[in-house]
């Protein structure tokens, strides 16, 4: 049932919505209203704990959302510092909402709702980065986040070992989501969203559930347009690989699969701890794959997303979707075995997708050498990020843009300090620019230590400029004088550029195409 479009009141600069399950107390500081940990679905505790969500409680006086929520428990490394912005806790399934501050119930302003990266296994809605003040006020947009669940909690396929599909249902994290988009639906009108004019946006993963989302018939009608940021379209895996990985959790946690009433029950910690291991084996022993990861289930997933798009059977809503030019050196830097760079682990993983896939024509030494120069790692990153993002994102934009418009661009700006760290434009490097919090990280801000802010708002103007008007008006449009971002289509290719200064680029990736072909490669 959809909530009545009021405001009841703003005293003391707490302006009180009504949702759908009761009303909520948020904050005003005269530049943004801001209402935080805002309860979609039932805390996933006990017997919901791998249920599909379910409706919260309803409740009679308002909820305070003036400080942000529980994140989704998740194991937490020092070599990986993500500020989660909140405490871990059960009661996580919230979201949080920004709306410039003159915004009234019924306004009718374009929704923007995130979903956040992280390897299906880390981050959360309330992340620094992610804050939406920035956003909403500068691009007059309402603005979500979505916490969803993580790691073996919301990627552990139970259901392929023959368990109860309605105890353990498949792709729980993705359920969540869509939960979260049927509350938008059903409640953005309140806090001054358009339920008919709703983006959909993420990163990484998120931009994995996003590219799922797009294929799922669960999704229909929830949103309008997207925007895929790094996507890792193809690790979406076969049931198969989700019951190996589900076998592996159980052995950990000691439990048998005639034995899963125990989950319920089990210290949430313990699920944690097996989600690191698992999560930190599967790319040792098979590289280039993910341990947690949405599967083809049939009914939320239908298919591989990328087959789902080359069949024209995604959503027929506008997409933009691109990469960053230098993905893969983020993991180098961390040390991250999720992406194979070595010549070894990126010779075990195209033994590893021709053993289960013989009939594809995998690329030769030869072809990629043209494309790929260099010696062992140097070589190795340009193989990981076209492989992992690059071309993954150009095969599903082939497909998707059959039945709607498609915008494709790569993200090239990286600041001297990023540089001199040879990072350059990796991954996530331009979710600060999206979200115009250049400086999330403090005033001092190593990223910016050698220079470069002045260039980077530049940047950022430009980017939240585009990515705002195509939320507003399906055109990608930048400021006056930046160059026209046109349609990906197959005459041309255009390719938006984001550096210093946009440039808009025919086929740029015509060599990378040559050098893979138009086989889709990736893991079952």
């Amino acid at each position: 049932m959809a909530a009545e479009a009021t405001t009841l009141n703003n005293a003391g600069g707490r302006p009180v919505v009504d949702t759908s399950h009761g009303p909520v107390r948020g904050v005003d500081d005269g530049t943004v209203k801001a209402w935080k940990a805002i309860r979609y679905a039932t805390a996933p505790i006990g017997d919901l704990r791998w249920r599909a969500p379910q409706p919260p409680k309803a409740w009679s006086d308002p909820v305070d959302a003036g400080q942000m929520g529980a994140v989704c428990p998740q194991p937490t490394d020092p070599g990986i510092p993500i500020d989660l912005g909140a405490r871990q806790g059960a009661d996580f399934l919230t979201l949080n909402v920004w709306a410039p501050s003159d915004t009234e119930a019924g306004a009718a302003k374009p929704v923007m709702v995130w979903v956040h990266g992280g390897a299906y296994i880390l981050g959360s809605a309330s992340q620094p980065l992610y804050d939406g003040r920035a956003l909403a006020a500068g691009g007059d947009v309402v603005v979500v986040t979505v916490n969803y669940r993580l790691g073996a909690l919301g990627f552990l396929e139970l259901a392929t070992l023959g368990a109860d599909t309605e105890q353990f249902a498949t792709n729980v994290g993705l359920r969540d989501v869509i939960a979260a988009l049927g509350w938008v639906r059903d409640n953005i009108t309140a806090f001054g969203g358009d339920p008919g004019n709703v983006t959909l946006f993420g990163e990484s993963a998120g931009a994995g559930v996003v590219t799922a989302l797009l294929g799922s018939p669960a999704a229909a009608g929830l949103f309008t347009a997207a925007i895929a940021q790094s996507s890792p379209v193809t690790s979406s895996y076969h049931a198969d690989g989700g019951r190996r990985v589900a076998e592996r959790v159980l052995d950990v946690l000691e439990i048998g699969r005639h034995d899963l009433g125990r989950l319920a029950t089990l210290p949430i910690q313990a699920i944690v701890e097996a989600s690191r291991k698992v999560f930190d084996e599967v790319p040792l022993q098979t590289p280039g794959r993910l341990a947690f990861a949405p599967i083809v289930d049939g009914d939320v997933v239908p298919d591989y997303p990328v087959t789902l798009a080359r069949k024209g059977l995604t959503h027929p809503v506008p997409l933009i979707i691109g990469t960053n030019r230098n993905e893969a050196a983020l993991f180098r830097w961390m040390k991250s075995p999720l992406m194979p760079i070595t010549p070894e682990s990126i010779k075990a993983m195209f033994a590893e997708i021709a053993a289960e896939q013989p009939s594809l024509q995998l690329p030769t030494e030869a072809q990629l050498g043209g494309t790929y120069r260099g010696r062992g790692k140097v070589k190795g990153l340009g193989v990981a990020s076209d492989l992992g993002f690059r071309m993954p994102s150009i095969w599903f934009a082939d497909g998707h843009r059959e039945v709607a418009p498609v915008y494709l661009y790569r993200f090239d700006f990286a600041t001297p300090m990023l540089r001199i760290l040879r990072l350059h434009a990796a991954h996530a490097t331009e979710l600060p620019y999206v979200w115009g919090n250049l400086l999330a990280g403090g005033r001092k801000d190593p990223t910016f230590a050698l220079g470069g802010l002045k260039a980077g708002k530049a940047v950022s103007e430009r980017l939240r400029t585009r990515w705002v008007n195509f939320a507003k008006h399906r055109d990608p449009s930048g400021l006056d004088g930046d160059p026209t971002w046109r349609e990906y289509g197959a005459h041309d290719r255009a390719t938006l550029v984001i550096d210093k200064e946009d440039s808009v680029v025919e086929d740029l990736d015509a060599e990378v195409r040559r050098a893979w072909g138009d086989d889709v490669l990736g893991f079952l």
